[in-house]
């Protein structure tokens, strides 16, 4: 059924949000935008003027495409090569969704979303509607085709889920380039002690290539551990430079709400690191390596100056 342009602006208008939703849902940007592609074709084809209220529609047809990609994703990872790790998005990135509570920057913070990869996804669901979103109980259950005191049960058991991991520091952008700043001197002193003082007793350093891009199977755990590989990611070398076709120059930033570095070759963005920041020090430390979830970035930091960089490694 050809959808009229008023229904197509109806949409449009709700795009924005359904983009945020399924990025939340699915930590991934190009998943994300195959769900509100698929949310899209299921509007056109229904008789949109007999919706009633075409945001509660959309969000629960989009909900419900996000979940059997879920289902689906979650087969896919088993077999997936190395560490899974979500699709960064750098400051400004309209699919981060709304950042006005402190409920809504941590539900799309790297750590959350890491942690929301262990829920059954009705408790995804349920979490990023509510938490994020501000959905009511009420409407969640309609969504879900759940009761709404079953929302409301799931809801405790993901953030006690959720609370499982360490708490987060919310800190501000000039807070977060001091952080960067450190770091960096710290992983290119060629010493391990700079950063063993940064880093949490038992940090981790987790890296996902994909298959595509060298990266550890397991973590590492434990500052020293951390420290010894990222004093060794950042010295030269000539495989390096090979490997991702020059010498990237590294930049500050923050993707997901929190510190990042960004490695770029030829405007390319060839790695992001982001780092989890608590009130003890640097907790986790995760690389974004694999080229198939660097793609939305390098677009987004193509249509941003960014100035010199800090250094190029390598």
């Amino acid at each position: 059924m050809a959808l009229s342009v008023s229904d197509v602006e109806r949409f449009m208008v709700s795009r924005p949000r359904l983009e945020a939703i399924a990025y939340r849902l699915l930590g991934s940007a190009s998943e994300a935008e195959d769900a509100v592609q698929e949310t899209f074709l299921r509007w056109q084809a229904a008789d949109a003027g007999r919706v009633r209220v075409p945001e509660a529609w959309l969000t629960k047809v989009l909900t419900n495409v996000c979940l059997n990609q879920l289902t689906s994703a979650r087969a896919r990872r088993e077999t997936y090569v190395g560490q899974w790790l979500p699709e960064p998005l750098i400051t400004g990135d309209p699919m981060l969704g709304p950042a006005d509570t402190a409920e809504q920057r941590e539900s799309v913070s790297y750590a959350v979303l890491v942690l929301l990869e262990r829920l059954a996804p009705n408790e995804r669901a349920v979490y990023v509607l509510r938490e994020a979103f501000d959905y009511p109980h009420r409407e969640i259950a309609e969504i879900l085709d759940l009761t709404e005191a079953a929302s409301q049960q799931i809801l405790h058991r993901a953030k006690q889920h959720i609370a499982r991991g360490r708490p987060r520091t919310d800190i501000d952008e000039a807070a977060a380039r001091r952080v960067v700043d450190e770091f960096l001197a710290a992983a290119t002193s060629g010493r391990t002690e700079p950063l063993v003082r940064l880093l949490t007793e038992d940090a981790v350093a987790v890296g996902d290539g994909g298959g595509k891009v060298p990266a550890r199977a397991k973590a590492f755990e434990g500052a020293l551990a951390v420290a010894t590989f990222l004093r060794g990611l950042f010295l030269p070398g000539k495989a390096k430079r090979s490997l991702v076709g020059g010498s990237p120059g590294v930049y500050a930033t923050t993707a997901n709400g929190d510190p990042a570095l960004v490695a770029v070759v030829d405007g390319r963005v060839v790695g992001v690191i982001c780092l989890e920041v608590t009130a003890e020090g640097i907790a986790a430390v995760r690389s974004q390596a694999n080229p198939d979830k660097l793609g939305r970035v390098t677009e987004r930091w193509a249509a941003g100056g960014h100035g010199e960089p800090l250094l190029h490694v390598f």
